[in-house]
């Protein structure tokens, strides 16, 4: 059955956080050691982001929220970024805007992206996500904000933790 609710820490970062902010040129040797790779996820743009996303994701009842302003993963469209994101503990994005191909690639590594006013959202607020109604109710403040919904097709590739075990378990797009 696919977890329709999520529920997480707000990790916020700013605006214009490119590819290129999430994996770091310098690591781009780490692309086949991706456990390693996800060590340095947002390094220069959120210093200490991997080890307190992991810690958040040990220690508090769901997994951390990345939390973003506009224009979240454009550049380079590295399709690494959303996975070593993923890896490195986090359960969901909200975000004003995203690159449609970071999108794209997030749904395709398991990883939800919902578009909304992030404005209200605080560093470290809690967060309930409802994937399937688009709201997010910030417990911490008290605000409910609408975001967009996640078409059908894409939640069930959602629902089986991503395309490949999409495609594995169903063989093409059959909804």
């Amino acid at each position: 059955m696919p977890r329709q609710v999520l529920k997480g820490t707000a990790m916020k970062v700013g605006d214009n956080i490119s590819t290129d902010h999430i994996i770091p040129g310098r690591f781009a040797h780490l692309r086949s050691n991706l456990p390693e790779l996800a060590e340095h996820v947002l390094e220069d743009a959120m210093p200490g982001f991997a080890p307190w996303a992991r810690e958040l994701s040990l220690r508090s009842e769901g997994k951390p929220v990345l939390v973003a302003g506009k224009n979240l993963g454009l550049g380079s469209s590295r399709e690494h970024a959303p996975l070593v994101i993923k890896m490195s503990g986090v359960g969901a994005i909200l975000a004003e805007s995203v690159a449609r191909i970071f999108f794209r690639n997030a749904i395709n590594q398991g990883l939800p992206v919902l578009l909304c006013d992030t404005g209200r959202i605080a560093d470290g607020d809690e967060l309930e996500i409802n994937l399937a109604d688009g709201t997010v109710v910030d417990s911490t403040s008290g605000v409910t904000v609408e975001c967009s919904r996640i078409p059908p097709v894409m939640s069930a590739i959602l629902d089986e933790g991503g395309l490949i075990p999409y495609i594995q378990r169903h063989g093409d797009f059959k909804l």
